[in-house]
């Protein structure tokens, strides 16, 4: 692959269509549709303006081969193809103002769902008992977890994934605020993820989000003995309207439901989990000990 410039989103040569990261999930049809637009958009201004796919691809510094890729919807234009296409193109911002849907379509498909559903609930309940929750993270504890998950990522899925998990934060700055309400497992807050830094800017951050006034964050000791929560991860989530969506690790076969009989048995489980963890105050100061304890 050969780099243009200091801008290693530029390239030319075949060889940039083997870059990894930026291939339409052909299981996304929403997204298969976006980037389909997108580049359908891209070539009818291209050809507006009487522009040459060589001579466009020049003029962006990308290989004329990705411009065809990149028109037929068969691969995700980066943000900043978008912007130098705008320019070139003489778009008006046209161009560059869909860079927001392209950038929906890099997450993960499974990632924008649950954003979605988390971005619609008035309140939220989860248990974790093997890891940090993703709404809790940061940045650099995140990261940790997908450098070990065996899944050989490269530098830019790696960042690509942290940046996915961390859009879902949005969900403590809206307005109504939603209720949060979290249990993590002892363990989880003691395995250093990271290394001992990054271990403990989690940890700080973890009391910083719990001082949200809608944010309740409790910690489930390992001495509690047995809980409901025991075969795996909990997750409740209400909306306005009434209606709920509830998921278990360990019950209906892990996928989410919004059976009301279902809804009642997680509901029930994820109550009983609360009753035993630690109160909140003394949650917080279970992990400010833990602080202390480097």
């Amino acid at each position: 692959m050969v780099v243009v410039g200091s801008d290693a989103g530029r390239v030319s040569g075949i060889g940039e269509a083997d870059e990894p990261g930026w291939e339409v999930d052909p299981d996304d049809e929403w997204a298969l549709a976006v980037v389909a637009t997108v580049g359908r958009q891209l070539r009818l201004r291209r050809e507006a303006v009487g522009m040459r796919a060589a001579d466009f691809a020049t003029a962006v510094g990308y290989g004329e081969d990705m411009i065809y890729k990149i028109e037929a919807g068969k691969r995700i234009p980066r943000p900043e193809f978008l912007d130098r296409a705008d320019e070139v193109l003489r778009a008006g911002g046209l161009l560059a103002a869909m860079k927001e849907d392209v950038a929906k379509v890099r997450y993960p498909k499974k990632v924008r769902e649950l954003a979605e559903l988390e971005a619609r609930a008035v309140e939220l309940g989860v248990y974790v008992g093997l890891s940090i929750h993703g709404l809790l993270q940061t940045p650099e504890h995140a990261r940790a977890l997908f450098e070990v998950s065996q899944s050989a990522y490269s530098e830019e899925e790696l960042e690509r994934l942290v940046a996915a998990r961390m859009g879902r934060k949005a969900i403590f700055e809206r307005s109504p605020m939603p209720m949060l309400s979290f249990v993590q497992e002892e363990v989880t807050l003691r395995r250093q993820v990271g290394g001992t830094m990054v271990w403990r800017q989690q940890l700080e951050h973890l009391l910083e989000t719990a001082q949200l006034r809608n944010v309740t964050l409790q910690v489930m000791p390992t001495a509690s003995g047995a809980h409901p929560g025991l075969s795996g991860k909990i997750e409740v989530l209400k909306f306005e309207d009434g209606t709920a969506v509830g998921r278990s690790d360990g019950a209906f076969n892990g996928r989410p439901t919004s059976e009301p009989k279902h809804l009642r048995i997680l509901e029930l489980r994820y109550s009983t989990i609360r009753a035993q963890a630690l109160p909140p105050r003394e949650s917080l100061a279970f992990i400010e000990q833990l602080l202390g304890e480097t």
